[in-house]
């Protein structure tokens, strides 16, 4: 540090001497919160400055260190409190820092390098594949698990050939999103691939095909498209890297990872090897909101699908997911919880404004869409649910949660009277997860409904075998329709299957 250089990617960052001076006081006390008297005192000497100048300086070091905008994954703002770097460090021989001694937080990281324009037209869509890539590096920033590094950090490499290991030496990412940009006459080809930089392997890829029209409605599609595709694919490779390791070396967010690839399997005994690293985590790192948000999402849908009782799951569930979003109100997961508990208490509107929150959070998160989706359905409200729904589907075509955006556009036909369709969703969504217990029980009724009562009775058995205190009370206490008329639909008819009352 003597020499007073801060070194990101393959060179210098040019920072003034307060801004170096005050991220240097930051990393030396990583130890602890800095509060804003001990920056005066440090910085400024004890001088009188403005909130607006201690602001400036501070963002001007986040900046530095790519960690601007509202993520912050290096320096966390702690409310009322002060400023923590949260980074590990490592200093060499010079004193200087470079990318390899700020070591990114405990959780994934991406580089989005700059889309490559393949047209031949002497740059013709340079600036259409510069603007994906930005808006790319936007769209991402929103799925707060995850760091995003910022463009300037990866536009050196736009005009050479640079292999993954050495973007991941040098940026210190994991991740690593690339693509290209083509176009043939009114036609525009956007390709994008997933790279994981620690190996070289492809972890997903896809190709585009959009007609020249408003362009930023275009970038728009493909961002959204993109950063929706590629959020549980990284999701489901930082699972498979956290099973690969030894238990007691995970932290806090490989635990969270782990937890959700038994999640997405949708089974009983999922959950509860879901609920161990979960809880592990909290227990570690209790100020982990990833951990709080996932356990509160979990606990109450185990709940809805049966899995544990009502009054062990809806408590402690709300308990984690506010505490997830009193760490983090930026991060969906907290209020994705959070609604869910809403709707199990039929606090409608709560649930619906929770949900809503969720998306606008993140508008490219099919998760935030699916369970606002699922919010619409049990309000009733069918043609929401099924835009949501199908909003979802087109964001990401292969998700690991698939069987839940389609449970959800199953109970919007069920309510809605269309019996058949809520067979057909329902069949689909056990087809990709037999253990939906959720779906289960609607596909019951719908078979019923739709006049196919034998199949009812019968599929009805093999539910009951997988929850044998399945009964009218039971439905009555734990599956969220909001209204009365609702509920009574799903249990009333006559030609159906009987539950027995107690």
């Amino acid at each position: 540090m003597d020499r007073r250089e801060l070194h990101r990617g393959d060179g210098e960052v040019a920072v003034e001497p307060q801004v170096f001076d005050l991220l240097v006081h930051l990393i030396r006390h990583r130890d602890r919160v800095v509060s804003k008297d001990d920056l005066l005192a440090t910085i400024w000497k004890g001088r009188v400055v403005s909130e607006s100048v201690l602001f400036n300086r501070i963002n001007a070091a986040r900046k530095a260190i790519g960690d601007a905008g509202d993520r912050q994954r290096l320096i966390k703002t702690l409310p009322r409190k002060g400023l923590r770097f949260v980074g590990e460090v490592r200093e060499d021989g010079s004193r200087s820092l470079s990318p390899s001694e700020l070591s990114l937080p405990d959780r994934p990281s991406i580089a989005v390098l700059p889309f490559a324009d393949m047209s031949g037209d002497a740059g013709r869509e340079a600036h259409f594949a510069d603007g994906i890539s930005e808006d790319l590096i936007t769209g991402l920033a929103r799925i707060r698990w995850l760091f995003v590094i910022a463009r300037n950090s990866t536009f050196a490499y736009k005009h050479r050939v640079v292999v993954a290991k050495q973007v991941s030496r040098e940026l210190g990412v994991r991740y690593i999103l690339e693509g290209s940009v083509r176009r043939a006459g009114n036609r525009l080809r956007i390709t994008a691939q997933l790279v994981d930089a620690t190996t070289g392997g492809h972890l997903w890829a896809d190709r585009y095909e959009r007609q020249l029209g408003d362009i930023f409605a275009v970038q728009d599609d493909i961002t959204r498209s993109v950063a929706a595709a590629i959020e549980p694919r990284l999701l489901a490779a930082e699972g498979i890297r956290a099973l690969a390791r030894s238990p007691q070396h995970l932290g806090a967010w490989e635990l969270v990872a782990q937890a959700q690839t038994h999640f997405w399997r949708m089974s009983r005994a999922d959950h509860q090897a879901a609920i161990k690293p979960l809880r592990q985590a909290i227990d570690s790192h209790p100020d982990h909101a990833p951990a709080h948000g996932r356990l509160g999402f979990c606990l109450v849908f185990a709940a809805h699908m049966g899995w544990i009782g009502a009054a062990q799951g809806l408590l402690a569930g709300r308990d984690h997911a506010i505490r997830a979003i009193a760490l983090d109100d930026c991060d969906p997961w907290g209020h994705i919880a959070l609604g869910y508990w809403a709707m199990m208490e039929r606090r409608t509107e709560e649930s619906l404004a929770a949900f809503r929150q969720a998306v606008t959070l993140n508008p490219n998160s099919a998760a935030a869409h699916s369970h606002l989706s699922r919010g619409f359905a049990f309000a009733g409200r069918d043609r929401e649910a099924i835009e949501h729904g199908n909003d979802a589907i087109r964001l990401s075509p292969l998700d690991p949660e698939m069987s839940l955006f389609l449970g959800a556009i199953a109970v919007a036909h069920y309510t809605a009277g269309r019996y058949d369709q809520a067979v057909h969703f329902t069949t689909e969504a056990l087809r990709l997860r037999p253990g939906f217990q959720g779906a289960q029980r609607l596909r019951c009724a719908s078979l019923a409904r739709s006049g196919r009562v034998g199949e009812a009775r019968t599929f009805l058995a093999d539910v009951r075998r997988e929850q044998p205190l399945l009964s009218l009370d039971w439905v009555r206490g734990n599956v969220p329709y909001q209204t009365r008329e609702l509920m009574d639909q799903f249990v009333e008819d006559r030609s159906a299957p009987r539950l027995r009352s107690g």
